[in-house]
């Protein structure tokens, strides 16, 4: 008899889950890849050397369980961060992703709602359902901006259990306003998550939002080494929220969450911050340059604070995908009807990709 291969439909799957697609950007072994907004730049070889001496002393110990509560690099992260932080405030898990898990883990799950204002991170959505959650979209202006006002209405309508603001937000790049943030905590009893996964790419003389944690015990920003820190690899998200949020994620992480090895690498990047952000502004320049290229071409690319553009103008997101993947260049269709998005790589990337988007025909 023959075997017959068994169906996703055909297992007990929760029924919430039927039907959602898993979270995937195209992979391909191609020269140049801007398609998942990584930093593209190699982490700086004397930091490389010390990654290595900190995982090989690591090592001697791996035989044994690791700091539980990775205490050593909560204190990298809150002298890194400033603001009088201290460890007490910081929280870090296996890439922001794991740490939003957490969020939603503790404060989100059946019978609760997460809001988030689309179009925004597609995992927002992912992981509140993955919870059990109900995910309820809000909705953003023409120029993909929130108002104040209007996302507090939105939320206090929606009266969600958690509200994501990605600031500066992804697919988009469009700033948030501090004054969003604040509006959006008094509309809500619930946690408020403000993602600054970008935030070292927005101009420095910005606020974070960090510099709103004070009193506000439901507030929490949460930050990636996956970006700036060139260590997507690693992954490496960590959050700063009050002692007493911290913790709640206590109680839904796994044991031992974060590896030795981790840990080692993490702590001894951290060392190293200023040298792994000295590649922030060559990223940023990259970001711009391609910004004025593609409105020389035709299309329209929206504000930017991330090390990312969004541009629109194209009348088939496809074949432009086609014709520079056939050119050997990965960018990514990110589902917005009419755009596309492109990361900022080093300067011999971006020439490359704004050659070969030439050679396949402006939108003018």
């Amino acid at each position: 008899m023959g075997r017959v291969n068994a169906r996703l439909e055909d297992l007990p799957l929760r029924a919430d889950l039927r039907g959602q697609q898993p979270y995937g950007a195209p992979q391909a072994p191609l020269p140049v890849a801007l398609n998942v907004n990584e930093n593209t730049h190699p982490v700086p070889q004397e930091v490389a050397d010390d990654i290595l001496d900190s995982i090989a002393l690591a090592l001697r110990d791996v035989n044994r369980y690791p700091d539980r509560e990775f205490t050593a690099l909560r204190e990298g992260f809150a002298s890194y961060l400033g603001h009088g932080l201290t460890r007490e405030q910081l929280w870090a898990a296996n890439g922001s992703n794991e740490v939003l898990q957490h969020i939603l883990q503790a404060f989100a799950g059946p019978g609760r709602t997460a809001l988030g204002f689309g179009p925004t991170y597609s995992m927002y959505p992912l992981l509140t359902r993955g919870t059990g959650a109900e995910w309820v979209a809000g909705s953003r202006a023409a120029d993909y901006s929130i108002d104040a006002q209007d996302a507090a209405s939105q939320i206090a309508d929606a009266a969600p259990d958690v509200v994501f603001l990605c600031s500066p937000n992804n697919p988009t790049g469009t700033p948030l306003g501090l004054d969003v943030v604040e509006a959006a905590y008094e509309a809500t009893d619930g946690i408020v998550i403000v993602d600054e996964a970008y935030f070292e790419f927005a101009p420095h003389d910005e606020r974070s939002a960090l510099t709103l944690l004070p009193g506000r015990e439901r507030l929490v920003v949460s930050r990636t080494m996956s970006k700036a820190f060139a260590f997507a690899g690693a992954r490496v998200g960590y959050l700063a929220a009050d002692p007493v949020l911290i913790d709640a994620l206590r109680l839904v992480r796994l044991p031992y969450h974060l590896s030795a090895l981790t840990q080692a690498a993490a702590s001894a990047a951290l060392r190293h911050a200023p040298t792994m952000l000295g590649m922030v502004d060559e990223i940023v320049a990259q970001r711009d340059r391609i910004s004025a290229t593609v409105e020389a071409l035709g299309y329209t690319p929206h504000a930017s604070w991330t090390n990312f553009v969004l541009f629109g103008g194209v009348d088939d997101p496809a074949a432009i995908w086609q014709g520079l993947y056939d050119q050997g260049v990965l960018i990514r269709d990110v589902g917005i009807p009419h755009h596309l998005r492109v990361t900022a790589g080093t300067a011999d990337e971006t020439t490359a990709f704004l050659d070969a988007l030439a050679s396949v025909g402006s939108a003018a």
